[in-house]
């Protein structure tokens, strides 16, 4: 110990130190108490606001109201012959001189936020008579240290604490305190309860009193069995506690999360066990389970001892702001004390001295004492450090005023403050905000000479809080209690039996209150009676339900497949009930079910109800995907058709094209023609059975394929019915194939519509360019804009033009009893009409006439001008060209530059010359229907052939060989035979074109 900090620990040592130390549950407060009762004055600090208000009632009980007085940083109780002051640890008026002094939890003296406090109560605070120190027996070396005279009380626990294990909260016995660590942590855990116990109370550390002692009455005259709790039950708080229940071990410390100490974890399970009543401790939730060598320290109540105490220096510096931060960062050589890191009032300090507003303000030591006073207001709304750094900055302008110190908070604003906070409404988190906001007025209205009218500004904030507080209660009540089940679990613990009842609806009553339905085999409680969710109701509901749930079993297996049905996110339901629902097989077409039958219907109905639902899936799966099962099944494929085929089935019917592109190239005609024979289409772009893409095999494809992919959002199947559909960029492609669409532009459009306008086409010249025709438009069922947007998805350059519009030239139209005429002759002849007479062609195409015709000034009138396209393959660059001078085996194979040739094997010639011919074409024919990057014409073979791609020269750009638009035959054009005068049908023949 340092020379200085030795003088004032031996200059503080008046009347007799007395260490009292040990465990939970050992009676240290209720013998501080009556030590204190022993003499004419005493005061006594406690680490908790709740707990100081405890004690004071409990010492008002013995001593009477007029003789005790309770001061915190918020409460002020004073009477005017006070003998006995009950106060917080930082609020402990040591000023007075008192016979006896006593402060509780002493071990708090090494918490890192709060321990310089405890420390400068250990070293300073003496009674003249008597002084007790009461505490964990782990800061016995500590004490011994750092106080000396002092003499050591060892008070063992009157009952016994056990390990438990592990404990699900439905199983929860009855009295029992599940602790957490934060407030959405507590509330989840209470709200459970309440669902399944029937309600429990609430207790926090940020609760005022007010509220804090409403929700430990009911807990404490039975209303309800379970009580869910902050850490701050572990600072004294004395309830019929039997079992203690840690949902995490790990806390937010004010900077980061840190796991709990294991004298913490003991200070909070030992609140299990009352008196000589023993007391058990375990986890439930997601904590784990506590180690052996911890659990012997626990029941044993043998801690490492604390090694420092933090530290903070009580001889502060007010002669500037700069000294006043001097003083309080001063070090200790002490070797039991550590200099506590800054607190929120030194961090206040900081930030305000360094405000120029401020700095000038500061022209004397009281002012400077002044702002340490504000900067020591605690932070109760916890918004933000700059938000509250402001505020103080506020209060200090307002107590500067004029004078010296001498300014006052105006009424008027402080009025205003208060109004915005004295509301009652909303739910628990807005009445909890408030009631933190009001603690700032109501510590600042405790400060003397802050603010005019003390006295009616600490009963203003004092009424504000307990309206708060009552309404608080009320909103914890109602949300987290549900009375009249608690009614009924009194019943059930008085062996009254509850009457349930279930209709032919399946709703569900209890003690004649509807309470619930069934759906399918689950039973569910009504969300809008006050009484559905206590766990008794549902038992009492489940009970009078197990007739029910077999009855409804033998039905629903007994069912045809028409009453059942799958949804697009894998549910399966009965009719307007949901009865399981699709889980990941062993197969993407093997799906397994889970069925939703609650578990006190029995195995037997569970059993029952999986195996039908699993029939109705196997017999789904075999009717909408008996295709591609036969496929698979066809043992006549062999080799690389066999390999295909079970490509085909993995991406259950639809794949794209260039996933598997290798692979077609090594299929031969034979094997591609058995694989056809199975209504596999090697189309352009994808490779799919055509029955496959109906919507119905859609819909199980998407749910199946999820399933498999174990995706929790399913993608669901577009409308039937639909050519194209928006291209969404949030949508993966492989999504789009599944629903069996193509994206392209902003659109997608349906795979066996693209391959029909593939066919359309590979007949046209992509190299000089063609123009859309209506066969395309009407495929696709788009505009031309939106025509040319789906061609640019697909790799054409759409060029937009303008022209003049034509129109048809008029023709003559044959009379009717002309027609009618040769229809007779026809009929008359006995013989077939030929086809080149048909009188249902279309007549041919007319002449174009422009638009543009003279006025009758004789000027000529503007034509009317319509917009067309035209269309030339511009793929995108499929590789980057490399840097001059960079090796060539640098370059990525497969994407070579113009101008390098590799060698092919002579099945991959055939596959570039040749494309996909239908099912029938040979080898050697030459025909219109070209796929994959045979040009019309093109030779088999050849360079433009052997490219792939769009027609075209080299990688279908112009320049290559053979430019020039070109038109070829499949078969020579058929010889126009002239009319035999005595044919009988020369009369249709001459009226073809005039219908």
């Amino acid at each position: 110990m340092d020379t200085r900090l030795k003088d004032i620990a031996l200059r503080g040592e008046r009347g007799h130190v007395t260490a009292v130390l040990g465990p939970t549950n050992t009676g240290k407060t209720h013998h501080a108490i009556e030590r204190m009762l022993t003499h004419r004055t005493g005061v006594i600090g406690l680490p908790l606001r709740l707990l100081a208000r405890e004690v004071y009632e409990r010492v008002v009980a013995k001593a009477g109201v007029s003789r005790v007085a309770l001061v915190t940083g918020e409460e002020r109780i004073i009477p005017d012959r006070a003998q006995y002051w009950v106060a917080t640890t930082e609020a402990m008026p040591l000023e007075i001189g008192a016979d006896f002094v006593c402060v509780d939890e002493i071990q708090l003296a090494s918490d890192p936020e709060r321990g310089h406090v405890f420390t400068n109560r250990l070293l300073h605070a003496r009674g003249l008579h008597e002084t007790l120190f009461l505490g964990s027996d782990t800061m016995r070396g500590a004490i011994a240290g750092l106080v000396q005279n002092h003499s050591y009380v060892k008070r063992d626990r009157f009952s016994t604490l056990t390990w438990s294990g592990s404990k699900k909260i439905s199983r929860m016995p009855e009295r029992s305190a599940i602790v957490g660590f934060s407030v959405e942590n507590v509330y989840a855990i209470a709200e459970l309860i309440r669902r399944q116990k029937g309600g429990c109370a609430v207790v926090m550390g940020a609760l005022s009193p007010r509220t804090r002692n409403a929700q430990v009455e009911l807990y404490q005259n039975g209303d309800v069995d379970y009580l869910v709790a902050t850490d701050a039950i572990g600072m004294g708080l004395n309830l019929d506690i039997k079992h203690v229940a840690f949902s995490s071990t790990s806390k937010f410390d004010g900077r980061r999360m840190r796991s709990l100490l294991p004298q913490e974890i003991a200070q909070i399970a030992g609140r299990a066990g009352r008196h000589t009543e023993n007391g058990t401790f375990g986890v439930t939730g997601e904590a784990r389970p506590f180690s052996s060598e911890l659990i012997d320290q626990i029941e044993a109540h043998k801690f490492a001892p604390v090694k420092k105490l933090m530290w903070r220096n009580a001889d502060l510096d007010f002669g500037s702001a700069g000294h006043l931060i001097r003083s309080l960062e001063q070090p200790t050589y002490n070797d039991w004390l550590s200099r506590a890191r800054d607190a929120d009032d030194v961090v206040a300090l900081k930030a305000l001295s360094a405000m120029p507003e401020v700095q000038d303000k500061l022209t004397n030591p009281k002012r400077v004492m002044l702002l340490w006073d504000v900067c020591r207001i605690p932070d109760f709304r916890g918004i933000s450090e700059t938000d509250h750094h402001t505020l103080l900055a506020r209060i200090f302008d307002f107590l500067v005023g004029r004078g010296i110190g001498g300014g006052r908070i105006p009424s008027d604003w402080l009025a205003k403050s208060i109004a915005r906070i004295d509301k009652t409404d909303g739910d628990i988190d807005h009445i909890s905000r408030r009631l933190a906001f009001i603690r700032t007025w109501t510590y600042v209205a405790q400060r003397k000479n802050w603010v005019d009218d003390e006295s009616h500004w600490r009963g203003e904030t004092r009424a504000v809080e307990d309206r708060l507080s009552d309404a608080l209660h009320q909103r914890l009540t109602q949300r987290f209690v549900d009375r009249r089940t608690s009614v009924l679990l009194r019943r059930l613990k008085q062996k009254e039996d509850l009457v349930a009842e279930v209709n032919d609806k399946g709703e569900v009553t209890v003690e004649g209150e509807f309470t619930g339905r069934l759906e399918g085999f689950r039973f569910q409680q009504d969300a809008s009676a006050p009484t559905d969710e206590g766990k008794t109701l549902r038992q009492a509901a489940i009970q009078a339900l197990k007739p029910e749930f077999s009855l409804r079993a033998d039905r629903f297996y007994n069912a045809p497949d028409t009453e059942m049905d799958f949804t697009e996110q894998g549910g399966l339901m009965w009719g307007s009930s949901a009865v399981g629902k699709l889980v990941k097989g062993a197969d993407p077409l093997k799906p397994s079910v889970e069925p939703f039958v609650d578990d006190e219907a029995g195995e037997d109905v569970i059993e029952k109800v999986r195996r039908r639902l699993q029939h109705f899936i196997d017999r789904k799966v075999a009717a909408l995907y008996d295709p591609l099962l036969a496929l698979g099944r066809d043992e006549t494929l062999q080799g690389l058709a066999r390999g295909f085929a079970f490509r085909l089935t993995e991406a259950l019917g639809v794949i794209p094209r260039e996933q598997v592109a290798n692979e077609v190239k090594e299929l031969d005609q034979e094997a591609r023609g058995a694989l056809r024979k199975h209504g596999i289409r090697f189309g352009q772009y994808t490779i799919f059975q055509q029955a496959l893409l109906k919507p119905a095999p859609t819909r199980l494809r998407l749910v199946l394929w999820s399933l498999w992919n174990g995706l929790s959002d399913f993608p669901e199947s577009p409308p039937p019915g639909l050519v194209t559909i928006p291209n969404i960029a949030e949508v993966p492609k492989e999504h789009y194939t599944l629903s069996g669409y193509r994206p392209a532009g902003s659109r997608a459009i349906r795979i066996d519509m693209l391959e029909r306008l593939a066919d359309i086409l590979r007949q046209k010249d992509s190299r000089a360019g063609f123009e859309a025709t209506p066969d395309m438009l009407s495929i696709t069922g788009m505009t031309l804009e939106q025509f040319s947007d789906l061609m640019g998805g697909l790799g054409y350059k759409a060029e937009k033009g303008e022209r003049a519009k034509t129109k048809a030239a008029p023709t003559e139209v044959a009379p009717a009893a002309e027609v009618a005429a040769a229809l007779e002759a026809a009929a008359a002849s006995g013989q077939p009409i030929p086809e080149e007479v048909s009188l249902l062609a279309p007549p041919p195409e007319p002449e174009p006439v422009p638009e543009a015709e003279a006025a009758a000034d004789g000027e000529v009138a503007a034509p009317e001008m319509e917009v067309f396209y035209t269309f030339t393959w511009a793929p995108k660059p499929r590789f980057q060209r490399p840097e001059r001078g960079a090796p060539r085996g640098d370059r990525p194979q497969g994407d070579r530059p113009q101008g390098e040739r590799r060698e092919r094997s002579q099945g991959e010639r055939r596959e570039r010359a040749q494309g996909d011919r239908p099912q029938g074409e040979k080898s050697g024919e030459r025909g219109p229907r070209k796929e994959f990057g045979n040009r019309e014409g093109g030779r088999e073979g050849g360079r433009d052939n052997q490219r792939g791609g769009k027609p075209g020269g080299k990688h279908g750009k112009p320049g290559g060989r053979n430019e020039g638009p070109k038109n070829f035959e499949a078969r020579p054009p058929k010889r126009e035979r002239p009319i035999d005068p005595d044919n009988p049908f020369a009369a249709l023949m001459a009226l073809k074109g005039k219908v």
